[in-house]
């Protein structure tokens, strides 16, 4: 095995390394390769959503016939119906990191998210970091591939594979395909001509019938009444609308009440809030046209909790505690008030 050497990198550093160091695929795939041995087993770390998912599956694809074995794992809980449903149709090899026993594993992987980005990864050493998201702190890694020009990161994977002359199943195409389709919201938000290629090659390969499948499965009945609550709180000014759902059973729902608002004309700006367990999340949409979602939730809630995003889209996560003695009773009009102190 060739002898790797661990790499500290920052979001400056890997922005002046990318632009010097131009590597083709195949020399991502080597590299990638290069740190493992027959004798590891291999723990893949992800925060499961559409395109961490089906990554995962590819990366164990590349890794079947390379190491003793490799596990799937993540922390969160998945409770949004279109995610059950992919792991369901498709049969995706995957458990809740509490069902497994970390020190049977010699080697840590982490796709479509980073170090930084959930609590639970900081008792972990990743050997490998592979993702699309802007780079959000300083660690260690033996391999790290972070490309945030990228729609998804199913669309790295994709390039992997055909690197290594690879023809992905059925299940794994089909769960690329999907991931690609979601990241982009059928290319609507940024991506670039490596998202195209990579989603037409999967096209010919994946299920059409079970994407759909996957695609219809949305809401529960019983979550129809976090939008009435949504109507009912909601509050729109300057054409930026603001609304506090309260508890929910899923902060998913709050994706999806904020993926409806923000087709309202003429909102710009939609900021959609809710508590679940003892967090507050908080779901932020825009055109992307003069405004950055990204950087508008660190700057609200990046002293209190973990904030970020892409221009047009973000997310923040803040346990209650956090918050200041007169926001604890959380609402739209506390949602506001923080939110047009940075506009």
């Amino acid at each position: 095995m060739v002898n790797v050497l661990t790499e500290v990198i920052s979001s400056n550093q890997f922005k002046k390394k990318h632009q010097r160091i131009k590597k083709t695929a195949k020399d991502r795939l080597q590299d990638f390769w290069d740190i493992f041995s027959k004798e590891d087993s291999v723990l893949i770390v992800i925060s499961a959503d559409p395109d961490s998912l089906s990554s995962a599956m590819a990366a164990k694809r590349l890794l079947r016939y390379r190491t003793k074995r490799v596990s799937i794992v993540y922390p969160n809980e998945i409770r949004r119906l279109s995610n059950i449903a992919m792991v369901e149709l498709l049969k995706i090899n995957a458990e809740r990191v509490k069902c497994i026993n970390k020190d049977e594993y010699t080697k840590f992987v982490i796709i479509d998210s980073q170090p930084s980005h959930n609590p639970f990864f900081d008792d972990i050493t990743f050997d490998v970091i592979i993702d699309h998201h802007p780079v959000s702190g300083s660690w260690q890694a033996c391999f790290i591939d972070i490309r945030p020009d990228y729609g998804a990161t199913a669309s790295m994977m994709v390039e992997y594979l055909r690197a290594a002359a690879i023809k992905p199943s059925v299940a794994i195409a089909t769960a690329l395909f999907y991931a690609i389709k979601v990241d982009t919201h059928n290319f609507e938000k940024k991506s670039k001509l490596a998202d195209v290629i990579s989603f037409r090659y999967l096209f010919n390969i994946a299920n059409q019938n079970l994407v759909r499948k996957i695609e219809l499965s949305e809401l529960r009945l019983s979550e129809l009444n976090y939008f009435k609550t949504a109507f009912e709180t909601m509050k729109i000014s300057n054409n930026r609308l603001y609304a506090h759902v309260g508890r929910v059973f899923s902060p998913d729902v709050l994706v999806i009440i904020a993926d409806f608002f923000n087709r309202v004309h003429p909102v710009s700006w939609v900021f959609i809030s809710g508590i679940h367990g003892e967090r507050l999340v908080v779901i932020y949409r825009c055109d992307g046209y003069r405004k950055n979602a990204g950087v508008l939730a660190k700057k609200v809630f990046g002293e209190i909790g973990s904030a970020g995003g892409h221009r047009e889209a973000a997310r923040a996560e803040v346990p209650l505690k956090n918050l200041d003695k007169q926001d604890q009773d959380f609402n739209t009009h506390i949602l506001r008030r923080l939110t047009r102190r940075h506009l």
